[in-house]
């Protein structure tokens, strides 16, 4: 682990620290947890930007054209 100092404003310090206690976690926890989130947010949207970029017309309509015609399975009728 490592640390980090992170200047808040009162006002969010206090919404974090009623928040952490009231999930039964710590303020570090919370923090983390938060961060690990927007990365999560941050690296998908790059990832799908990246594999849009790779993406292709052909190769969808070579992918539906091997799809079946025929209605679908009872579990996924809507």
């Amino acid at each position: 682990m490592s640390s980090v100092i992170v200047n808040l404003p009162k006002s969010l310090h206090e919404e974090i620290s009623q928040l952490a206690e009231r999930e039964g976690i710590s303020v570090s926890q919370f923090i983390a947890a938060a961060a690990a989130e927007k990365l999560a947010e941050l690296t998908t949207e790059e990832y799908l930007r990246a594999r849009a970029a790779r993406a292709s017309r052909e190769k969808f309509e070579d992918a539906l054209a091997r799809l079946s015609d025929g209605k679908p399975e009872k579990r996924d009728r809507l």
